[in-house]
């Protein structure tokens, strides 16, 4: 399994904080659970971080059996709404820059 991670690195504007994990949630969330071949999609809100880390108010996890399966999800139309529906809260919530890894998980859960 690999997952595919899209850092969200900056800040939410002053006082959109609840405005913006709504909008997420609401308006770009379904798109993301659309994806072809994905098998898991977390959202997770950042609510603490060390002192001198970068700034990550939202990573985004999305888990695929393998890397054909990532690279069709990446090429599908579901993206493309992902992408515009993305854009569009970011302009109305978000300062910064979107980074993406690309990880082979191995999990070790007791």
């Amino acid at each position: 399994m690999i997952t595919r991670f899209a850092m969200f690195e900056g800040q939410v504007k002053a006082g959109q904080t609840d405005a913006f994990r709504a909008a997420v949630l609401a308006e770009v969330l379904p798109h993301w659970k659309s994806f072809p071949g994905a098998l898991a999609v977390r959202v997770c809100f950042a609510d603490d971080r060390d002192e001198g880390a970068p700034e990550l108010p939202l990573i985004l996890a999305i888990s695929y059996p393998d890397r054909v399966a990532m690279d069709a999800a990446l090429a599908s139309p579901e993206r493309a709404k992902a992408k515009a529906a993305t854009e569009a809260v970011l302009a109305r919530h978000f300062d910064g820059r979107i980074h993406h890894h690309v990880t082979v998980a191995n999990e070790h859960v007791r």
